[in-house]
């Protein structure tokens, strides 16, 4: 009985270290999640936080390339109190090495004007590393999606096959 007892600890104990780490996807998600939780709480200290020191931002409405902290606190100043929400729409992650991942997707900010709820679109990147213990977002990237109108076809499309008919 004492036997078994000794087995079931020493494999709780070998076990218990596998648990206790995640894969890089889900600790590059989990930086992104907190972000998403830092930014509706609309506390710009904890979203600035996530960002290694050295970090790159490009804003979705901003002209400049932010860089460093302190830029990129800058950048965050008027979501205190603002009522600013974001939603994740769509995420794709993708491990680019045991200590590198690219977040990429679609979000949708929404603010308030005159008592109305007023959704942007915007796609973002972010790409997020493993410094030491912890992961920290080195370069973010976010713009908003182009509104294009249907007959307009999108520079990236490719011209219909009856438009490269030749003559008989």
């Amino acid at each position: 009985m004492g036997g078994t007892r000794i087995f079931l600890v020493m494999a709780l104990l070998w076990l218990a270290p596998l648990s206790a780490f995640a894969s890089p996807k889900e600790d590059a998600n989990g930086v992104i999640d907190r972000w998403v939780e830092a930014y509706n709480a609309n506390k710009p200290e904890a979203v600035i936080k996530l960002y290694a020191p050295d970090a790159t931002f490009l804003g979705t409405s901003s002209p400049i390339l932010s860089e460093g902290v302190e830029s990129i606190k800058s950048a965050f100043e008027r979501l205190s109190g603002s009522g600013l929400k974001v939603v994740i729409d769509e995420r794709r992650m993708i491990v680019l090495g045991k200590d590198i991942v690219l977040g990429t997707g679609f979000y949708t900010f929404t603010r308030m004007q005159d008592n109305k709820p007023v959704p942007t679109r915007a796609r973002f990147s972010m790409i997020i590393v493993k410094r030491g213990n912890d992961w920290l977002i080195v370069h973010h990237h976010s713009s908003a999606v182009p509104i294009i109108a249907p007959q307009q076809p999108s520079v990236f499309q490719s011209e219909s096959p009856s438009s490269h008919s030749t003559p008989h």
